[in-house]
């Protein structure tokens, strides 16, 4: 299994702290970024295979983020999963739309998590 590099975009700590163990525990090199504009710093330094966007962020929020990275044709082409606390029904619709691949919704099942992290880096382990 090849190691990954994934860009954790969270502010919540304690979110942070958990999706990192998990990502880590799965044999992942991970980058945080606790803000949008941090996010876009870390992804001008080197690049990514995944990233993990929190969609209710200070400073900028995740849909502006997200536009960001798919304007940019050097981050354009990376898989998106919305992170959000707030899956309202037709919210993750409305983040598919606008360009993510999928959405994990906190708290966070771990079981979900691993398949889909482990379907958008094309590796499956049972």
């Amino acid at each position: 299994m090849m190691m990954k590099e994934i860009l954790i975009v969270e502010d919540n700590p304690l979110n942070m702290e958990l999706i990192l163990d998990l990502l880590e525990f799965y044999g992942h090199n991970v980058t945080e970024a606790e803000d949008g504009i941090k996010a876009l710093e870390r992804l001008a330094e080197k690049k990514f295979d995944i990233i993990l966007l929190d969609m209710q962020l200070p400073k900028m929020d995740g849909l502006e983020v997200l536009e960001r990275i798919k304007k940019n044709p050097s981050t354009a082409d990376i898989p998106v999963i919305a992170v959000t606390a707030h899956a309202m029904k037709g919210s993750e619709e409305h983040f598919i739309e606008m360009g993510c691949v999928d959405y994990i919704s906190k708290p966070i099942d771990i079981h979900r998590f691993r398949a889909l992290i482990d379907k958008y880096l094309g590796e499956y382990s049972p």
